[in-house]
């Protein structure tokens, strides 16, 4: 039997059967999320891209049901977690940034609407077949920051203390502007 996440089934079979997927699946195996990842690593230096980013394991699960009793709403609950490599936007050095998303979602077509299901997320289907994959990706896209920095404030070269040993090393996105400045003030003192 091949991979659940890789079907392609209406929303009502997949809410039929109840199917839970138990995803564990390479980030390399999503597309769109892969494109993402790999335009902001192109931002480092090729020696400076974490090596295997592709093969890290997206994991979590989908749940397929139905919202109602009479199963004319299908639904599914989706939680996934991974963690990206991705380049700070502070210091512009790669990190591991760890994604969590979880949604519970209602499969609705088309302009079809569902009063009374304020706790589901509606995802609107644009096709008759859908795949787990794609909601998933969806999700983890969504997740990502529109600025990607480190989680942790003091594992960012941006924001720790600068030694003067240490500060002809550090070059940020404006240290050339920040010197030039200081020039510039110099010469008009």
């Amino acid at each position: 039997m091949g991979n659940p996440l890789h079907e392609r089934r209406s929303a009502a079979e997949w809410s039929a059967g109840s199917q839970v997927i138990e995803i564990a699946e390479k980030i390399g195996n999503f597309e769109q999320l892969t494109a993402i990842v790999k335009a902001d690593l192109a931002a480092l230096d090729a020696d400076k891209i974490p090596a295997g980013w592709r093969d890290v394991i997206v994991a979590g699960q989908m749940e397929f049901g139905f919202a109602d009793a009479q199963q004319t709403l299908p639904m599914v609950k989706c939680r996934v977690a991974v963690t990206v490599d991705a380049v700070c936007q502070r210091c512009l050095e790669a990190f591991r940034l760890p994604l969590e998303t979880e949604a519970d979602l209602l499969l609705l077509a088309l302009e079809q609407e569902a009063d009374g299901y304020d706790e589901y997320e509606v995802w609107e289907l644009e096709e008759s077949l859908l795949r787990p994959l794609d909601i998933v990706e969806e999700m983890l896209i969504m997740a990502l920051p529109f600025s990607a920095m480190h989680v942790e404030s003091a594992a960012c070269k941006a924001l720790s203390p600068v030694t003067e040993d240490s500060a002809d090393d550090l070059r940020t996105p404006f240290a050339a502007l920040r010197e030039q400045m200081a020039k510039d003030n110099e010469g008009s003192a």
